[in-house]
Formats: C-alpha cells, structure tokens, sequence
C-alpha cells in the first residue's frame, strides 16, 4: 500500500487585526480546505478575531490551526490603533521562523497598515523589505500573479500572467536614481532563477520594459534604457538567461505577449501594476522573489471602510493559498 503523501503545511499571517485581513484568511482557508485533501492550515493572529462557524465540516477543522497571539489592546474593527503595531511583526517573525525551520512549506500574508507600524516607532516600508531583512536577503524581488482564462485576450488557453518590478514602494522622481546595471541585472537573475526554481519553468522567457516613453527613442527622451537597462539585458542574455527588452512600457503587454511571456519586469511600481491590476480583477497575488522561503500575499489593502461588514472579497487570499501550495509542491519536486 502506497503511503500518502505528507501534507502541505501552510501559515497564514493575518495582518492588521482592524482591517479584513482575519476575515478574508479564515474564509479563504475553509474553502481552500475543501478544494485540497493534502493541504494543512495556520491562522496566526487572536482567536477573538477568528471564530470557525459551529457548521463548519469537522474533516476541514481537523487541518486547520489557529495559533493564538496575544492583542496588545481590544480591536474595534476600521480603526487603527499604534498599540497593536508590534502584534502585527509578531506574526510576520513567527512565520517567517517557521517557514526557515521548517514546521511550514510556505507562507500567505494578509494586508497590515505600513503607516501604523511606523506611528508605532519602527521604520517599515512594506512586507517584502520586511521580510528581506529577516531572512538577512539583500535583494528581493516584488512580483504579482494572476490566472487569466482562455478567451480572454484572444488566449488560446488558460495562462498565468506575471509582472516583476525593479523597483517598489518609490517616490517616482526616485526611480531614474535608484535604477543602475547591477540592479537590473540581479532582478533579471532573481526572476529567471526562480521561476526556475519556484515556478518549474524550465526555460522562461521574460520581458523588461524601459523607463522613458517609447523606451527612450534612441535616447531622444532619456538614456537610462542605452546607458543602464540595455547593457544588462546583454549582461544577462550572455549567461544564458532567455530576456528580451527593453520595451516601451505602454505597449508591452500586448496579447500576443501575453501569451508567450513568463514574467514581464517593469521599471516602476505604477506601470507595472497598472495594467496587470485592470485586467486581473482583483485576484492577483503578490509573491516574493528571492526569499529562501516562499511567500505569497493577497494585492489588495486593508480596506478598513469594510472590515467586519461580512463583504469583504476573499477570492485574493484564496489564490495566495492555491499559488503558496503550489510552489511548495513544486519545490518538494525537486528535492
């Protein structure tokens, strides 16, 4: 008789406890429960905030944990409160430990509210640089995902759609100065490498757009593309890394490239998420490249206007949960 498969072991950090975050998990999880037999779950977060429904299925229950974490003071669901600020990097540390240990194969983060934790006292600009830190990482890299289906575009077939970004949370008028060849060249690496390594594609292809309109037209509207982004993708097409660009960022993500292309990068915060958040419907998922350990995370904020009201959308957090399981899956392949 052949032995089942161990299960997949995923942590869930809640996020800001005032927000949807610990309504959408616990939605999600149930449903991603009954989707997948081999697949167990961990809410991190306070239990007052994640109550299981007495009709819930108790084979669903079975593999669903919630690992309770102390409030620092009451929640009113829509209003922040500073005091909370240290629960919220609690849970991100006890995953992200138990993502490095081991005790958990991948990890899905709800939305938190960068403004509190700083009103709070500790310098913090988003879940990745976060997270890069604690993994002692010193280049990550930002980058949604989102199923499209066949029909949709003029796609013959169902296929995923990908944007990188070079760099993220950056005033604009920083971006020409943060950009420089080592920068780009390492994303290019980082992306190649794991949806090689993460993803399974065996030889990806990928597209880099240019910062300037028209891609800079030949240096007519900026140099960055002939001085920093061309050189790169040179740099890195000699080691054998299958990328194209750069390519003017209003018409890169054309159908047809749509359909070919693994993973698209893009310059700037806006012009990548622009176009992919208008077509994707509010189900992209935000995964971080270069971690030693998988992370994915919903795309959307904490939506305090809504939270408690029973509305809230959680088809975000169910697909950080279906990509964190199969990432974890695809890494078990290859070990």
């Amino acid at each position: 008789m052949q032995q089942a498969a161990p299960l997949v072991n995923l942590v869930v950090s809640t996020g800001e406890p005032a927000g949807i975050g610990p309504e959408v998990s616990l939605i999600a999880a149930l449903e991603f429960l009954h989707e997948q037999h081999n697949v167990a779950i961990t809410l991190l977060g306070n239990k007052s905030l994640l109550s299981i429904p007495k009709n819930t299925n108790p084979e669903f229950v079975n593999r669903l944990q919630i690992q309770n974490i102390e409030l620092a003071t009451s929640v009113q669901q829509g209003t922040l409160n500073p005091q909370n600020a240290k629960y919220v990097l609690s849970l991100l540390d006890q995953a992200v430990d138990g993502c490095l240990q081991g005790r958990f194969d991948a990890m899905v983060t709800a939305p938190l509210q960068k403004s509190i934790i700083n009103d709070a006292g500790t310098p913090f600009t988003g879940h990745t640089e976060y997270l890069a830190q604690r993994c002692h990482v010193s280049h990550v890299v930002m980058m949604l995902c989102a199923p499209l289906p066949s029909g949709f575009l003029g796609l013959k077939s169902p296929r995923d759609l990908r944007v990188a970004l070079m760099t993220t949370h950056l005033p604009l008028k920083e971006v020409p100065q943060a950009l420089s060849h080592d920068l780009v060249l390492e994303t290019i690496q980082i992306v190649n490498q794991d949806l090689q390594n993460k993803f399974g594609i065996s030889k990806p292809l990928t597209h880099v757009a240019g910062l300037n309109p028209h891609a800079g037209e030949s240096g007519y509207l900026g140099r960055e593309e002939i001085d920093i982004i061309s050189p790169a993708i040179d740099a890195a097409q000699s080691m054998g890394i299958n990328v194209l660009g750069p390519y003017p960022g209003d018409t890169m993500f054309d159908s047809d490239s749509v359909a070919q292309v693994d993973a698209f990068i893009a310059m700037y915060h806006d012009q990548g998420l622009a176009p992919f958040k208008f077509v994707t419907f509010g189900n992209g998922v935000n995964v971080t490249l270069g971690l030693p350990i998988i992370r994915t995370s919903v795309d959307h904020g904490t939506a305090l206007d809504i939270a408690g009201k029973g509305v809230a959308d959680s088809g975000s957090m169910l697909e950080a949960l279906r990509l964190a399981y199969q990432l974890a899956l695809n890494k078990r392949k290859q070990h």
